[in-house]
């Protein structure tokens, strides 16, 4: 009996509801043993740290100056919210400052928004690893952005529009997500930052793919830069659609987006977007650095320690018109 009670308490479906029930509850009822601890991690595809591309602390660890200078700015916080600095690794080394949720703090209160607004809580969550990829991968392309009008769909909670808008010279940066809760972060740390964007226009939106009333914004971008959005076959279709109706007509464009290929949900995507007349390529070693993390990750490397490329690696995907 006592076995069998074991094996119920690590089936993945069980650590998943654990998972879970932590997020819902501030703390804990009591502290997990390690082992328990250790099974939750070994189920759970978020990683504590992921790819770590850009040097991240809470805001107390930034310069001084800075700090003072972000705390003028910043609105007041609750006791769920965190606000993070990103150094940069460019000349001078220009830091940003992200407002967020404090990982895997959800209340019901969430839910009910998921559910009234038809989307998914996943960009509240936390920072997930391909977006640090794709803001890691926008820094080292820094001038395919200059002068040019970019939009980050499904942000989250925006780190790589955010650094589109520092680091490259856009003309625009347009910064959505579906989710009016995440959009509310997004806004704070626009006006958190707004005095490190130069003459690059900054704006937050909610933007629900698929939707057709878009038309003040619609063929309008140089670029589409997105990461992790392919996941959930519910919203691909509308996915596609709204990377068609973004896309400049005139000139080049082109949407950028990284995304692990976890099982057949990118497949089932790319899909999609040839059916709706768009061309796409897929690339896999796309940055020396980011595949030699991989590489690590895959060896065995103990700070990620549920790594598979399947679900954790996410391949450079090109669409155009």
């Amino acid at each position: 009996m006592d076995g069998r009670s074991d094996n119920l308490s690590t089936r993945p479906s069980t650590l998943r509801w654990k998972i879970l029930r932590r997020a819902l509850l501030r703390r804990p009822a009591s502290p997990p043993d390690n082992q328990s601890q250790l099974d939750i991690e070994k189920v759970s595809r978020k990683a504590s740290q992921g790819f770590n591309l850009i040097p991240c602390s809470l805001l107390e660890n930034c310069s001084e100056d800075k700090s003072d200078a972000l705390l003028r700015k910043d609105t007041t916080c609750s006791s769920r919210d965190t606000l993070l600095c990103y150094t940069l690794p460019l000349p001078n080394s220009p830091q940003l400052a992200v407002h967020q949720r404090v990982n895997d703090i959800l209340d019901l209160n969430d839910f009910q928004i998921c559910n009234e607004c038809n989307i998914d809580n996943t960009g509240l969550v936390c920072q997930w690893p391909s977006e640090d990829v794709l803001a890691y991968y926008c820094l080292s392309h820094t001038d395919m952005f200059r002068h040019k009008r970019v939009i980050e769909l499904g942000s989250g909670y925006g780190v790589a529009g955010l650094v589109v808008a520092v680091a490259t010279d856009a003309l625009e940066v347009v910064i959505t997500d579906g989710n009016p809760q995440v959009v509310d972060y997004i806004q704070r740390s626009v006006i958190t930052n707004s005095g490190v964007f130069g003459s690059t226009v900054v704006k937050s939106m909610i933007l629900h793919w698929g939707q057709e009333n878009v038309s003040d914004i619609s063929s309008t971008f140089d670029y589409i830069i997105a990461s992790d959005c392919t996941f959930f076959k519910e919203f691909q279709e509308g996915l596609a659609e709204t990377i068609k109706l973004l896309l400049k007509k005139e000139g080049p464009s082109e949407a950028l987006l990284f995304c692990p290929k976890r099982g057949d949900s990118l497949d089932k995507f790319l899909g999609k977007v040839k059916s709706i007349g768009l061309s796409f390529s897929t690339e896999i070693k796309y940055d020396s650095e980011i595949w030699r993390r991989h590489e690590r990750f895959v060896d065995g490397d103990e700070s990620w320690p549920n790594y598979e490329m399947d679900h954790c690696y996410p391949l450079l995907v090109r669409i155009t018109r």
